[in-house]
């Protein structure tokens, strides 16, 4: 399966001439390839890792070559200074050089604090392949319209995303060996590099034990308590562990939606991981994805449109729950609730519309060929759904 571009690389494009670019994401999402074979093509470009003790030493004493009109730096949030540092650099030979920065931390949370970098950089995250990036779908999306599906949709693509995830590697290679050993590769590069080199975490045996009981934990209401208790620990840390594997696209945590015409449970968060392709049982594992193309999009129309979007679960006193509602400035725009075969109209769907207004709903299967519309909610298969995403 050959990969020639990125749905990334058009705005970057477009933003590098004008400011910093700041891209963000998890291990082995793309962001070099992105950054150096499909943005830096267009330029001359410079390429820089911190890893790499002679770049890292050629970049801080400013040594790019005179003709290079873009500079990519790989890793650079790990110095310490790293925020003064690029200030400087970037006011200095902003009329020389266009500055490319990658990461593969939360650069949102990482670049907080210290000499302001504010006006001076675009921030995008780069998310796994979806099926509409797969497809080559570039669809309109204006918040509160209705969502702009195509029919035009490999459900082949769907299934091999649902198996191997969105991750190059294993999506280009398709194999189940090859998926297994890159699961346990990626894992012990995340706890040796990144763990190490932006946390001051030292009990990494617990920190790996939490990461293996995460996926059990999916697509339910996480419980602090539980986990410490599991892992003997105190709630703050598991807490705070939770946090750095948001920090480091590990995995995410979805709140529940507050409205004062619902009553909405308020601290319990659902969890998902960014890579679900290590999810044993299907049901979880369809969901996570549903919740995983989700993030893709509202994080799109947040860097790149400005839109203030949100992505939540609802769920009130009474235990009536729907999966998912996306909203903007913190009003609903659309519901969606996943089942896995079932095509009766789930009821707290209707129940939340109702009550919240929401302007769209949809329940998503995973079953091909499906696409109708009952009582104001539209049926759908999981395909034709995801095609009107990123």
């Amino acid at each position: 399966m050959p990969i020639k571009t990125r749905y990334l690389v058009e705005p970057i494009l477009k933003d590098v001439v004008n400011k910093m670019v700041f891209l963000g994401g998890p291990r082995q999402v793309g962001k070099t390839t992105l950054a150096v074979e499909l943005v830096g093509s267009h330029f001359k470009s410079a390429y820089f890792s911190w890893d790499k003790i002679d770049q890292r030493k050629a970049a801080l004493k400013s040594m790019y070559p005179p003709e290079a009109q873009l500079i990519l730096l790989d890793e650079f949030h790990k110095h310490l200074k790293w925020k003064t540092w690029l200030k400087g650099e970037y006011d200095s030979l902003k009329n020389r050089h266009h500055f490319l920065l990658t990461g593969s931390a939360r650069l949102d949370t990482y670049r907080k604090g210290g000499d302001s970098l504010q006006g001076r950089y675009h921030h995008y995250r780069l998310h796994p392949f979806s099926v509409a990036e797969l497809s080559g779908q570039k669809r309109s999306h204006v918040p509160f319209a209705p969502l702009d599906f195509s029919d035009d949709i490999s459900e082949e693509s769907f299934k091999v995303l649902l198996t191997f995830g969105g991750f190059p590697e294993p999506l280009v290679k398709q194999d189940e060996r090859d998926l297994r050993r890159w699961h346990n590769e990626r894992m012990e590069r995340f706890f040796r590099e990144d763990i190490r080199d932006l946390t001051l975490i030292q009990d990494l045996g617990n920190l790996t034990l939490l990461s293996e009981l995460l996926p059990e934990r999916v697509s339910s209401v996480l419980s602090i308590n539980s986990l410490a208790e599991d892992l003997q620990v105190n709630f703050r840390t598991v807490a705070n562990w939770l946090d750095v594997f948001e920090r480091l696209y590990f995995s995410f945590r979805l709140p529940s939606y507050q409205s004062r015409k619902i009553a909405s449970v308020r601290k319990e968060k659902k969890l998902y991981l960014w890579d679900w392709s290590g999810i044993t049982t299907l049901p979880e594992k369809f969901e996570n994805m549903i919740a995983s193309h989700l993030l893709k999009f509202c994080h799109f129309l947040e860097d790149h449109d400005g839109w203030k979007m949100g992505l939540s679960y609802l769920r009130d006193s009474t235990g009536r729950e729907t999966d998912f509602l996306v909203t903007v400035d913190n009003k609903p725009w659309f519901a969606v609730e996943v089942k896995s075969q079932a095509r009766q109209i789930a009821r707290p769907l209707l129940y939340f519309r109702d009550k919240l207004k929401i302007p769209f709903c949809y329940q998503v299967l995973n079953v091909g060929g499906v696409d109708y519309e009952k009582g104001g909610i539209r049926v759908m298969s999981a395909p034709k759904f995801l095609s009107a995403l990123v």
